[in-house]
């Protein structure tokens, strides 16, 4: 009779899949396994591997090294209200190189699409403040863009500093630890 290369007892791995176990018969080239979660299976020794992840040849004690203190940094740590906003123009000729061609539906469509992706990127980028300048006008962008801040979680916006935007601009506040 043949023997084995795996004797009863040791830790092996199957090849060409993440599963393993210990050897609890070895007869010739059949070699069966008691998986981790109480399963025997058989495979054919050319199928398996010694698992060697776990042996252990020597150790090595190192001794710790001691971090020296020295002057603790300070970080700033301003509030939201003192970190200045991040302007976005939606005037249309600020986005574009040209308006001609542009119908009025083409115009509101880029607008809506840069204050999207705008508040996406501050989002990601953790900003707590954007100032979006609509203008005045008609009104038309500006209720829009409310439309647009309410199906947002975690923002809230209002009516921009008043002597530095008049009426044509909208702050929005995003929370930066939303409660879900």
């Amino acid at each position: 009779m043949n023997e084995s290369k795996f004797k009863i007892g040791e830790r092996i791995l199957v090849l060409d899949d993440d599963f393993g176990g210990v050897v609890v018969f070895a007869k010739a080239e059949q070699i069966t396994i008691l998986s981790d979660d109480n399963i025997e299976i058989t495979y054919h020794e050319s199928e398996l591997i010694l698992n060697q992840r776990f042996k252990v040849d020597t150790v090595i004690i190192k001794e710790e090294t001691t971090v020296q203190k020295g002057r603790q940094r300070l970080v700033s740590r301003k509030k939201s209200k003192e970190i200045p906003a991040v302007e976005v123009d939606l005037h249309i000729h600020q986005l574009v190189k040209s308006e001609r061609g542009m119908d009025a539906y083409d115009k509101l469509n880029t607008q809506m699409d840069t204050a999207r992706y705008k508040l996406d990127w501050a989002r990601e980028e953790r900003i707590p403040k954007l100032v979006f300048i609509h203008g005045v006008g008609e009104g038309v962008l500006k209720k829009e863009l409310e439309y647009l801040f309410n199906r947002y979680d975690g923002i809230t916006y209002y009516d921009a500093d008043f002597q530095k935007y008049g009426r044509g601009a909208t702050e929005v506040y995003m929370y930066q630890n939303p409660k879900k």
